[in-house]
Formats: structure tokens, sequence, C-alpha cells
């Protein structure tokens, strides 16, 4: 279809499109792994959806393409399928097009690679690629215009219209995804949104998924406020909730949609459908309620200012006295504890207390579900102890929550644990520990962490919201100098730093030389300080385990054998490794945090 006939479509007509597909494909298969493949595997599911909305008076179908890019066909391992599952979409809709009785338009349907939560992004030009390949896939079979989809961040979604634009001259709908506040990723408004898309020769720019119809209202009226520009809009049927495994969204009536759509109209709204949890009822009652209405040019409406994102938090050192020590170069000692597996906490106190008095260990780092056992939560502990006056370095592992409770967590260890340093680190898989049969979160990884961490001392969260003020959390990553996939580790490492980590603390180290073989890997001294971990070796069984079974711990031979050689006497020989390790740490690492063996933390003592 060329732009100038869908403009003219628009002049004289209201169009209304479909609603919800995944869910009522859900109901119909069951769960999938992913709904676009059922365009290879359950096609006939697919055309019933499609006829189902054309015979409520839907005037646009989109193909069931949604996730079908490479990006999120990949990990599926349906990677090579790009071509094969976006071009079996759009064969589907154009038949069950083909069988209605009036005129339906097909639109390829393209959603966001899902960036939100992946810690590291492709580059913009790897982006533009794989939007190209989907969008190439769909106009090859013959879509008559495109609808990009439910995006949070302006930026992908002006690159997917991009890498349309490099090759086709069809329609484009570009819809992104606001929040109650009526803002999108930023703290954009829909009116600031709006004058960034518009001269991208993007045809309609609209809202769709997140909110219900009446909450939608307002941002489509602020749509329609910006002149030149035609609007759609597509809520969803309102809220969901879980049941069991499945997201359930409440039963709207279809009176309650046709409700909608006469406002949305008299808004001067051109494009009405459904997102997640309409049906082919709530359509029908649409295209009941506009068809003897007539587009109107968009009410006139106190246009909402472009709001400005808020002034980021200048950037500033962290304040904990950890890290003050180590920006002045002194060398700072850690001792890492477990927190308790049941309730009480005072034997931990008077651990720590002991570890204090010495006046030789400046935090107590606090481990996080070690080999994914159950414990109390490391930022809790580190609470407790902060109130006591112990500056604490609490892990976080992004196994065990998702972006909103990991942001949960920390503002609340800032604002009530006074916790003020915070390691970040992936965590134990399940499978090793206590409830092999649960699955972790893994939202984000450890890069994701640091990046969530940074947002949060630039006093934002994840999706860009002002928090009314900042953190300033000392961020720490963990680092394996002698990790199998060096190169693999040292371009983490660098993400981590790029994304904002401010220390890390190493993996055991039992020999100087493999610092030094890191250093000449990596190229130069790190950009951060490091920590050293040292780790008093008791045994000769402890460290052959260590070395073959624990990943990222390597104990050289010659190690091995002398305790092997030592015998009985083998923990003084540990502990003797470890002391030389304390010593030539004083000489070229940042710091030092120490493992007490077997728990016994007065021992560790031995090494200060």
């Amino acid at each position: 279809m060329k732009i100038q006939e869908f403009n003219e479509r628009l002049k004289n007509a209201i169009l209304i499109a479909d609603g919800a597909m995944g869910s009522l494909l859900h109901e119909t298969v069951g769960p999938q792994r992913c709904f676009d493949e059922l365009n290879s595997t359950e096609p006939e599911a697919v055309f019933r959806v499609h006829q189902s909305y054309i015979q409520a008076g839907a005037q646009i179908i989109e193909t069931n393409t949604f996730g079908a890019n490479r990006f999120k066909l990949a990990p599926l391992g349906l990677g090579d399928d790009v071509q094969r599952l976006n071009s079996r979409g759009v064969k589907i809709a154009r038949e069950a097009r083909d069988s209605a009785s009036s005129e339906v338009l097909v639109a390829g349907s393209m959603g966001p690679l899902g960036l939100g939560v992946q810690s590291r992004h492709p580059e913009p030009e790897e982006i533009k690629e794989i939007f190209y390949e989907q969008a190439l896939a769909l106009e090859e079979r013959g879509v008559d215009l495109y609808i990009l989809e439910t995006f949070s961040y302006i930026e992908e979604l002006l690159i997917a219209i991009d890498a349309i634009r490099s090759f086709s001259g069809l329609p484009i709908i570009a819809q992104l995804t606001y929040s109650e506040e009526g803002t999108t990723y930023g703290d954009l408004r829909p009116a600031a949104a709006a004058e960034q898309i518009k001269n991208k020769n993007v045809q309609v720019v609209g809202a769709n998924c997140t909110l219900g119809p009446q909450a939608l209202l307002p941002i489509l009226q602020e749509l329609a406020g910006v002149a030149d520009l035609r609007v759609s809009g597509m809520p969803n049927a309102g809220f969901p909730k879980r049941e069991g495994d499945r997201i359930v969204y409440p039963k709207s009536s279809p009176e309650y949609f046709a409700l909608f759509a006469r406002e949305a109209a008299a808004m001067g709204v051109r494009i009405l459908g459904g997102c997640c949890g309409t049906t082919p009822a709530h359509i029908h009652a649409m295209a009941e309620a506009v068809k003897s209405l007539r587009p109107v040019k968009a009410a006139t409406v106190a246009h909402v200012a472009a709001t400005a994102r808020p002034a980021a938090v200048t950037e500033r050192e962290p304040e904990s006295k950890f890290w003050r020590k180590l920006q002045d170069k002194e060398f700072t000692v850690c001792v890492e504890i477990d927190p308790p597996k049941g309730i009480s906490l005072e034997r931990v106190y008077e651990q720590v207390d002991k570890i204090m008095a010495s006046g030789r260990v400046d935090a107590i780092d606090v481990n996080s579900g070690a080999m994914a056992r159950v414990g109390m939560d490391a930022l809790i502990v580190s609470g407790a102890l902060e109130a006591r006056g112990v500056e604490t370095v609490p892990h976080l592992t992004t196994r065990d929550y998702n972006i909103i409770g990991l942001q949960a967590m920390l503002l609340g260890a800032w604002t009530v644990g006074g916790v003020r340093n915070v390691l970040a680190i992936t965590g134990d898989p399940p499978s090793v520990g206590d409830y092999p049969e649960t699955s972790g979160v893994y939202e984000v990884d450890s890069v994701g962490l640091v990046k969530v961490l940074h947002r949060l001392n630039q006093g934002t969260d994840w999706a860009g919201k002002t928090l009314g003020g900042a953190t300033n959390f000392a961020i720490g990553v963990a680092l394996n100098p002698v990790a199998d996939d060096l190169d693999g580790e040292i371009e983490r490492f660098h993400a981590k730093v790029e994304a904002g980590a401010h220390f890390a603390m190493t993996q055991p180290l039992f020999d100087p030389e493999h610092w030094h073989a890191f250093l000449k890997k990596l190229g130069g001294e790190p950009a951060i300080p490091v920590l050293i971990g040292v780790w008093p070796l008791n045994s000769y069984k402890q460290a052959l385990r260590l070395n073959n079974e624990v990943p990222g711990i390597v104990i050289p031979p010659t190690v091995l054998k002398s305790l092997e050689v030592a015998g009985a006497a083998a923990r003084d020989c540990g502990f003797e490794v470890a002391q030389k390790m304390m010593e030539w740490a004083r000489t070229e690492m940042a710091g030092a945090y120490l493992i007490p063996p077997f728990k016994r933390y007065e021992d560790i003592l031995e090494l200060l």
C-alpha cells in the first residue's frame, strides 16, 4: 500500500485494528516457549484468531510476528528461522484476509528486542540490522504496512523506523507504551516523544499496552494535541494478575471499550484497537461504536510542554569510608562472612566484634546465598551490622530478584540499612544448592546490576523515573584473573567498568604470577582498584577439591604438592601461602579480602 493511499483512508474513516493475539493462542494451544513459532507448528490456530477479529469488524490485522526477530529467537535455537517465521506469519494473515467479505489491511507486527533487561545492548548498527532483517522478510511476503508496537525506549523505536525506511515505502504505525504517570522510559512525555517521531516519515504515532482504556485516554489526548499528527490507541483490557502460571486480564466489558472508542474518536484518534487481554468482542464493540463516526480534527487541547528530563545528579565520589581509603591508596582489608542459616545474629555479632576489635580490618563483606543455599539476606545482615557501626560490603546476586526487587532492596538498604557499598554478582545457579528444582531469575547479570546501581546513584530507577534523591553506593564487581575464557572475562570486566563499577574483588588467588599473567593479557593496570581474595587452605584434600570442583579457583601444582607433603602440618603450610600472598598484595594490590577457613573467623587474624 502506498503512503498517500493510506493517508487518504485516514482522512475519511476511523480504522479498527485487531486485539490481543498471544492470550487467544494460549487459550487454544496452551503455553508456548514462543508464540511466533506457532506460524509454523499451529498455523490453523493463528488463522482462526485472525478470522475471528475480521468477523468482529477489524479492518487491520497484525501478523503473529511481534517477537520474530533474531535477537529474541536466537536464545530459543530459532535464530535462523527469522525469514521463515515472518513469512509464514504474513501468509496466514493474508489467507485470513482473502476469506474476508470486506477489505482488510495486513500489518507486519514488530516488537522491541527486549533491551530493557539486557546487561549489554547491541550496538545501534546491530540493532538496525536485526530490525532490517525482520522488516524485509515481512515486506517480501506482502504486508500492506508496518506496526511497531510496545516500545519503551524511543531510541530503539527510532532505530526500527530507520531500518524500515532504509528500503521501504510502506506506511508505518509507531507506538510507544506509557506508564500511569503518562511517561515512557526516561520520563518522556507523549508530546515530546511525538515530536521526535513524526518527522521520520511515520504515518501514525500512538500508544499501546500497559494501560487500560481510561488510563490511556489522557495520553491519546496529549498526542492528539501535537500538530500534524495522526494518532492510534490500543489499550490493554486492564491491570493483569497472576493465576497459577498464567497472566490473566480483567473481564472488561465490550461496552466499556465502546465508551473508550467514542471518547478517543472525539479527540481525533484515527486508529483504534486492543492489546493484551482484549478479544474479538471488544473489537466488535469498538467497531460498532465508531461505525457512523467520521474523523475529526484533533481536539484543541492545552499543549502539554515536552517535559525535559530532570537534570541528572552530578557524578559524585562514593561516600563510604571503605571507598575513601581505596582512593587514598591505603591498603584496605575486608573479611568475608556468611550470613546465618537460622534466625539468630548473635554468633555473627560475636565473630565480627572480635575481628573489628583487632583494628586491622576496614570492612566486613557479607556473602549472599553462596552455593545457592538459603541463609539470611546479605543486605539485611549488613544493615544490622551497620547499625552497630561496622562498615559492610554485602554481595547482591541477580539470581533471586527481578529488576523491580533488586531496586527495592537497594533503596531499602541505602535508606534504612545505611549500606554504602555493594558487590554486584550474578550468583551460583540453584542447581548447585538445596533447591535444584527451582530456577533463578537472572533477569540481568552482574553487568546489568552495575547499571542498576549506577542509575540509582544518578537519582533514577531502571526505567528512568526520578527518585526524588540519589543513592551514592560504592559499586564493586567480581573479577576472575584465572578464568578459563580469559578474553571473555576481560571483556566483561571492561563492560562492568564502563557500566559504573568503582572497585573489583578477585577470586581467591594462590600465586602472584596468576595476577601478573592477567595484567599482561589485560594490557596494563586495571582502571579501578582491585582487592585480591586470600583463602588460607587447611588441608591437601580441601585444596584438591577446590582446584577440581569449584569454578574459578586455580591452585598451582607447587602449592598442591607442598600441602600433600606437609601431611598433618598442611594447615600451617596453607596459612604460610596465604601470608605470603598478603605480603605480596600489600606491594601491588589496592587491598585484600580474607576468607576464614571453615568459618573460623578468629583464625583469620593470624594473617593480620
